[in-house]
């Protein structure tokens, strides 16, 4: 009877060492797994963080900051530079007017930020030709909310080529700093305002055209439009 329990006793601490050791194991292979995760997860951010260094130190600012230099005014409306931003006024005709860059952009990434105060209603033109205030290219539009910002119009031809889809409406921050990018490589252009996706669009007559960067002010008066890190990767 004794040597029975004996047995057992040495039969019962096999098992528990045995239990013991499976479980130190896999608790030593769940922390190799999660060592190696977060290793993964470490680098892959440290490459999406050099990618992202790499795509902005090939972005070259198209403002000083303190002057209009390298950039033309067309139209009688009001253009100048102060506190790190260009700012349009309309003036006493409230006539369209445009501050346009002095060289042409073809393929190209845009990034800025504008404000829009009073009326707000604005645009960026990009390939475009100017003639006195007779202006060709394309728009992106900028505009009071409920107006289509983000979406693309072309001057003196046909009009809206694409506009921005209703829900999307409310990505504009009236009164508040807002976010555009637009990326024209060819005829293929694409919009995101506030990091979100607006347009995309592939069009014939795009691909064709090359010109300046134009910032518009619309006609009518009593518009005011704040503008800052604008900035351009040329593809």
């Amino acid at each position: 009877m004794q040597k029975s329990l004996f047995f057992q006793s040495v039969s019962a601490w096999k098992t528990y060492a045995l239990a013991f050791s499976l479980a130190a194991a896999g608790s030593a292979c769940q922390q190799q797994s999660a060592s190696e995760d977060a290793g993964a997860t470490t680098d892959t951010q440290a490459a999406e963080a050099v990618e992202t260094s790499a795509e902005e130190a090939d972005f070259k600012p198209i403002f000083d900051g303190e002057s209009l230099d390298g950039w033309k005014i067309h139209g009688t409306e009001k253009w100048y530079a102060e506190d790190g931003q260009i700012i349009c006024e309309s003036g006493p005709d409230a006539e369209y007017g445009y501050l346009a860059t002095e060289k042409s952009y073809k393929d190209f990434i845009l990034e800025l930020e504008f404000k829009q105060e009073a009326d707000g209603n604005s645009g960026v033109f990009f390939r475009s030709t100017l003639d006195g205030t007779k202006i060709s290219g394309w728009q992106v539009e900028v505009a009071p909310p409920g107006n289509d910002t983000g979406g693309i119009y072309e001057s003196y031809g046909r009009g809206w080529l694409v506009q921005i889809p209703e829900e999307k409406e409310d990505i504009l921050k009236m009164g508040e700093w807002n976010k555009m990018k637009i990326r024209a490589v060819g005829g293929h252009v694409t919009t995101w305002l506030n990091g979100e996706k607006m347009v995309d669009i592939t069009d014939e007559k795009i691909a064709e055209g090359e010109g300046a960067i134009a910032l518009q002010i619309h006609s009518g008066g009593g518009i005011k439009v704040k503008w800052r890190n604008l900035k351009v990767k040329e593809l």
